[in-house]
């Protein structure tokens, strides 16, 4: 191929064989290279094709037979995978039952003879035109593969900081292809094997085929991306363009322009109606849906437009009798669906039409033999009005014809081509045992990597059980140490619990009153109330004893009310000591009482457990100052009730 063709944008391979076969002696070919206006020609190896379509990567390599390019179904499978991602191997003359390729160059107008070079020509031009089918071994699911690049070696230390290093980058890697991959909203299963420190591989199983991915295989320092579609159970011969069989067609015509298409076998296939489309946007539509054999009406005799859509299709045609009547086209297409009386006419005149061949077309259909068209011969049946006889012996003289076109003698090879032939097959085996051997080796060092990983978590593990034994251990003689500590602080707790028990006995027995504190003595004792509540008087009434006379120290004097202070008044305290403010109402019941009240603060009180005592002449001075606050408060009082007696005097002196 000469520097101009290699520039192409797109480009389509027409490929026949030249010489040799490709089960046998290695074959030279005939190729053509065609972009829609030029034309480049060439004859090279098996091996230099496969080079040549790897650096130009056609749009097609189009052929007239796919195993002219493959030994069988499995070398033909290897041959689509080895295929870039871009480029289709088209089959042009059919699927697995192909027509000769004189007949379709002939049907399609492409020129056509019986050299290779002109027959790959012919189906370069072809395959150019949309004609022929795809073949493909594969789905349109892609599984993406991200996994180590390189071995994770046989462990130590510093090899767990590379190992570590490497399942990163992998998981890593794995989270750019899920990104690019959500980017372009494809949809996608993942599923990941996590290893030490990141991920060993990700797998995505992607629905789209690998030219529509947005990553690319490839292969860089720790990990490489691996793209490989997921093979068909077979071998699918997909057409480039969608079929066109053989139907009927009903046209109601009007202001609503209305069609209705109907298979040989009587279904329904499509129905349309439109006010703006012309006759030429009409037949494409039908176009589209198949080739017309017949085409019908519904009204006696047909109407010019619908005499127009016949000849455009060069179709038989099919009037009723007599107008076909509303409840007869009701009752005919009762059993499928339209959206305007239009539709329903259109429908119903295909539908009588196929009633009126029905017959026809299953008695052509019996007498084709499978190798035929039914579609094709019912055609020309119609259409020609001849014999299915005649139309099979014109179909089978075509064939003998073509194929006596078609066939060519490859040329004897010289002594120099069949040695160069047979050194290119052994270069060739030998680099497929080469890329095998390669193949081999990779999986077997995955496969030892992935062993070495499993060995070097398992050292890990053991190691970091040896660590939780010993941690175990060290915690064990320490919980011991702390258990022996607390039984000693317990026996010392009790042996000291128990001398105090024993003094506390033997004070008590030396002051069995609480007056017998303050014999000799310049002290008092004192009785505390740990709350200014009920209960709590009601406590240290029951452990003590409340009488009259008694010091009585609230360690918290807020919060009571009416009711608790007139409780405490009734036991009659010398004098109440406290710490916190009394509130107004147990202040007023405690005044009213005569009930001193000092802050504890003004008195030095002395605390041994449950016993207390102060100093004699500190509460006499406590009780004296609340003696003289206490007449200025009554002074004050008095005064306040004069100053309102007065003034209510005044006010009803004022009334009169």
């Amino acid at each position: 191929m000469n520097a101009r063709t290699s520039a192409l944008d797109a480009l389509v391979f027409g490929v026949d064989v030249q010489s040799g076969d490709v089960r046998g002696d290695a074959p030279s070919y005939a190729v053509v290279a065609y972009d829609g206006e030029n034309v480049d020609r060439d004859v090279v190896s098996f091996r230099k094709l496969r080079r040549l379509v790897e650096r130009e990567e056609p749009a097609i390599v189009a052929t007239d037979n796919v195993y002219e390019l493959a030994t069988d179904r499995d070398d033909l499978v290897r041959f689509l995978r080895w295929l870039p991602d871009g480029t289709r191997l088209v089959q042009v003359t059919g699927a697995e039952r192909p027509e000769p390729l004189s007949r379709v160059a002939s049907r399609h107008g492409v020129p056509y003879g019986k050299e290779p070079m002109k027959e790959a020509e012919a189906a370069a031009r072809l395959a150019a035109a949309n004609v022929g089918h795809e073949v493909t071994a594969f789905t349109d699911t892609t599984t993406v593969k991200v996994s180590r690049g390189r071995s994770t070696g046989k462990g130590g230390w510093s090899q767990d900081r590379y190992t570590r290093r490497i399942h990163g980058n992998v998981k890593k890697r794995a989270r750019e292809v899920a990104d690019a991959l959500d980017d372009a909203n494809l949809d996608y299963e993942r599923d990941v094997t996590e290893k030490y420190g990141g991920y060993a591989n990700a797998t995505f199983t992607v629905e789209a085929a690998p030219d529509d991915l947005p990553v690319g295989q490839s292969r860089s320092g720790d990990t490489r991306v691996e793209i490989e579609r997921e093979r068909r159970d077979g071998i699918e011969f997909e057409p480039l363009v969608k079929r066109r069989d053989r139907v009927l067609v009903g046209i109601d015509p009007g202001t609503t322009t209305a069609a209705a298409v109907v298979s040989l076998d009587g279904e329904v296939l499509d129905v349309f109606s439109t006010r703006t489309a012309d006759t030429a946007g009409v037949i494409e539509w039908l176009v589209e849906r198949g080739r017309p054999v017949v085409v019908a009406a519904d009204v006696e005799p047909m109407p010019e437009t619908v005499e127009k859509f016949r000849r455009s299709f060069d179709a038989a045609g099919w009037v009723p009798d007599a107008d076909l009547p509303v409840d007869e086209k009701l009752h005919r297409t009762r059993d499928h669906a339209y959206d305007n009386d239009h539709q329903r006419d259109a429908l119903a005149a295909a539908l009588f039409a196929f009633d009126a061949y029905e017959d026809q077309f299953e008695r052509v259909t019996r007498k084709v033999p499978p190798q035929f068209d039914r579609g094709e011969v019912i055609d020309r049946v119609v259409t020609g009005e001849a014999s299915v006889e005649a139309v099979l012996r014109d179909l089978s003289d075509d064939e003998e014809a073509d194929e006596e076109e078609s066939s060519h003698e490859p040329r004897e090879l010289s002594p120099e081509e069949r040695r160069i032939k047979r050194l290119e097959r052994q270069v060739d085996r030998l680099e497929d045992t080469v890329e095998d051997l390669r193949s081999s080796l990779e999986e077997k060092e995955e496969r030892i990597a992935e062993y070495e990983e499993e060995l070097s978590e398992a050292r890990r593990e053991e190691r970091r059980e040896a660590r939780e034994r010993r941690e175990v251990n060290r915690l064990e003689r320490e919980a011991e140490r702390l258990e022996r500590e607390r039984d000693q602080e317990r026996d010392r707790a009790d042996e000291l619990e128990s001398k105090l028990e024993r003094l506390k006995a033997l004070w008590k027995l030396d002051h069995s009153d609480f007056a017998d504190v303050s014999e000799g003595r310049d002290l008092v004792p004192v009785k505390v109330i740990e709350q200014f509540t009920r209960d709590a008087i009601e406590d240290a009434d029951e452990a003590y004893g409340l009488a009259a006379g008694d010091v009585v120290y609230l360690r918290d004097a807020s919060g009571a009310g009416r009711s608790t202070a007139e409780r405490l008044v009734a036991t009659d305290p010398r004098i109440v000591l406290r710490d916190g403010n009394l509130s107004d109402a147990a202040d007023e019941v405690l005044f009213e009482a005569d009930v001193p009240v000092a802050p504890a603060a003004d008195v030095t009180i002395q605390e041994v457990d449950e016993l207390a005592v102060a100093r004699e002449s500190d509460v006499e001075a406590a009780v004296e100052d609340w003696e003289r606050r206490a007449d200025e408060r009554s002074k004050e009082r008095k005064s306040e009730m004069v100053d309102q007696i007065i003034s209510e005097h005044r006010a009803e002196s004022g009334g009169d």
